[in-house]
């Protein structure tokens, strides 16, 4: 195989993957932002209630993609950490200062302009520092400062675990990935969730999803899971339970830890279904992949989507023209067609600019 292939082999069916788990978040929060301004809702079904497991998804995904790519990297002893930086900063940094930027004009300019009432609880300088030095989790738990700054908690979390994964694999011998990794994993996870280090879950510094992505991708390249591929039942199982997971309360436990455990180990099967054991079925369409391929710009765009298509629902509303049920499908359609319409715009026109870039220092 050659190093070109080594590196730039894709993996198809974690795109649509991708799009799909940033609609589970934009259903997840349009129920909640219509609800706050008085429109009709529904949130009964279960998969509306998910937007946090499907957060946590991505945060499996990213520890094993992430690792799985250093840890090829440092198979042939060419991992660079600077390289590694600059790509995550080409990828990251553009559109997350862009939409702290806004939200912030949003809520303390746009918002006072329509004279539309919110609250900004909090300094303006200290919501400036903890989003800049990418901890937006501390940020919304400790102000709620509105839904387009909340949001951005999850992409703190990557930062700040790719801070900390970069140097340590770095450092590491290659024969000591795994079983490090292992350790961290289980590690974390234990003090996560005792009581004395409660303000871990306070601000969901939930590291051991991604720590946990990246031992399922170390034991694939070590060839580990081959026992997972046997039996047609496996996959089917895999895929079956995580459907059950996002339609349905019944893997949803008293304890957390319980929860959690069962959440990550499922999480890291099924990424590791779609990637490598998927029976040769492929996803080859290029809108869904496409759509995967935006997908970041999703999950950061939608909820400025929301605000517009809630701010055109009120003033219809005010005529009576659609009963609630038609009322609550046409916000979901008008928000998903904006969100996709400023991801697409968002990537064409601005992302890529900064993506050709991060080719350059592969």
């Amino acid at each position: 195989m050659s190093s070109k292939c080594l590196f730039l082999d894709r993996l198809p069916n974690l795109d649509p993957l991708r799009f799909i788990l940033a609609s589970l978040v934009m259903i997840f929060h349009i129920p909640h932002l219509s609800r706050n301004q008085g429109l009709p809702y529904f949130s009964e079904a279960a998969i509306f209630n998910r937007g946090t497991e499907a957060v946590y998804m991505f945060f499996v995904l990213s520890g094993f993609l992430i690792i799985r790519l250093i840890y090829r990297y440092k198979q042939r002893d060419a991992f660079s950490i600077k390289k590694f930086y600059i790509r995550r900063m080409l990828r990251i940094f553009p559109l997350y200062y862009l939409i702290v930027i806004f939200g912030f004009l949003f809520y303390w300019m746009i918002l006072p302009a329509l004279n539309i009432p919110f609250e900004n609880n909090y300094n303006l300088k200290d919501g400036v520092l903890l989003t800049t030095f990418f901890l937006p989790n501390v940020f919304g738990k400790l102000y709620e400062p509105g839904g387009i700054l909340e949001v951005l908690w999850s992409i703190g979390i990557e930062e700040q675990f790719y801070l900390m994964i970069a140097p340590l694999l770095f450092f590491l011998r290659k024969t000591r990935l795994l079983i490090a990794l292992v350790i961290l994993t289980i590690g974390y996870f234990v003090i996560f969730h005792l009581d004395i280090f409660y303000v871990l879950v306070k601000f969901k510094f939930v590291y051991f999803f991604l720590f946990s992505g990246g031992v399922v991708a170390i034991l694939e390249e070590k060839n580990r899971l081959e026992f997972l591929k046997r039996f047609m039942v496996i996959p089917m199982l895999v895929i079956g339970s995580t459907i059950l997971y996002f339609t349905t309360n019944i893997f949803q436990f008293d304890e957390r830890w319980v929860t959690n455990l069962v959440t990550m180990v499922l999480f890291c099967l099924f990424v590791h279904t779609l990637a490598h054991n998927n029976l040769g079925v492929i996803i080859k369409s290029k809108f869904l992949n496409h759509l995967g391929h935006i997908s970041y710009g999703i999950y950061m765009f939608h909820v400025i989507a929301m605000n517009f298509v809630v701010f055109f629902i009120l003033k219809v509303e005010e005529h009576k023209i659609f009963n609630d049920t038609i009322t609550i499908v046409l916000i979901n359609i008008l928000t998903f067609a904006l969100t996709i319409l400023f991801a697409h715009l968002s990537y064409k026109y601005f992302e890529t600019y900064f993506l050709k870039l991060k080719t350059k220092f592969r």
